[in-house]
């Protein structure tokens, strides 16, 4: 399967869609290049955050909120009717003040009448320690479709019973085992660990989504041979996602060093040697870790106090 990174192309002429590609391209560019006819099945993102990183201007946060609205209404005719969108944001922030981007974002798409089907909790459990206010843990995303008649595969991404064996206690079902032989549905709190430090997956990229976030979307949100689109897709952890589990992806990035990483792990995908975490690894207990021990100067000051 070949792995096209694209700087151009024709006005108006669609890209053969089979095709996983790259392009090495601003995204209203991109958008405006395409007919505005209905091609993708599942829009994933993160965009920038607004806070300057390298592959961020940094602007206003009406401004910001402006160009988020241009990309997203760009993006509407180009999504079908059985689509979703779904938007992961954090938080902007200026002088130690913080405005979550859902809320700013979210008009945007009620404007477009887009469905709000879940607001998504990413919960993981490293980042930097806020010394002004509780370190943030979590962030969120938006999944929005275009109908009432949308892709939901919940068999695919169910996860196992707290209680399989429980019984319904009244009712025609009385005495019938309650829950789903496949599990249950995963809720809208996903415990996903973010890219960081020693994380399998890291790259130069300095803000990474992990795939295993994407891979449950793509799974619940589409079918096998569904084209999935990125507008930022930085290093492509949405195509690994993607490719990993039969699906087209079309992804677009700004940053050559990126999109060149990027491409390097969709070839190493189709050829079976990427390096993920799934989305069903079990999360790691710290407690089992040596570095979970109290050290001994921590309790020689803790006496200490305790003598005060």
């Amino acid at each position: 399967m070949p792995i096209n990174i694209v700087s151009n192309f024709e006005q108006g002429v669609l890209p053969d869609v089979t095709i996983t590609q790259l392009f090495l391209m601003d995204v209203e560019q991109f958008l405006d290049s395409l007919p505005p006819e209905p091609i993708f099945d599942l829009v994933v993102t993160s965009p920038p955050y607004n806070i300057g990183k390298e592959y961020e201007k940094q602007m206003s946060l009406d401004d910001y909120v402006a160009w988020q609205k241009r990309i997203v209404k760009k993006i509407y005719p180009r999504l079908k009717n059985n689509g979703s969108i779904c938007w992961q944001v954090g938080n902007y922030v200026e002088n130690g003040s913080i405005t979550p981007l859902d809320i700013e974002l979210a008009p945007i798409f009620k404007e477009l009448k887009l469905h709000l089907r879940n607001r998504i909790i990413w919960h993981f459990g490293h980042g930097l320690h806020n010394k002004n206010r509780f370190s943030g843990r979590y962030e969120v995303i938006m999944w929005y479709t275009k109908s009432d008649v949308y892709t939901f595969n919940l068999d695919d991404v169910r996860v196992p019973s707290k209680y399989p064996s429980k019984r319904s206690y009244r009712g025609e079902n009385k005495g019938k085992l309650s829950g789903n032989p496949k599990g249950k549905n995963p809720e809208d709190v996903w415990e996903i660990p973010n890219v960081k430090g020693n994380h399998v997956e890291k790259t130069s990229h300095p803000c990474q989504f992990p795939v295993g976030l994407i891979e449950k979307l793509i799974l619940a949100l589409t079918n096998e041979n569904d084209l999935v689109f990125d507008p930022f897709s930085g290093v492509a952890s949405s195509g690994v996602a993607a490719l990993l589990h039969k699906r087209h992806f079309w992804g677009c990035e700004i940053m050559e060093e990126y999109v060149n990483l990027g491409k390097e792990r969709l070839e190493q995908t189709v050829s079976g040697k990427i390096r993920y975490r799934p989305y069903d690894k079990p999360i790691y207990d710290a407690k089992t870790s040596a570095l979970s021990k109290i050290p001994d100067e921590w309790k020689e000051t803790n006496n200490e106090n305790a003598d005060i």
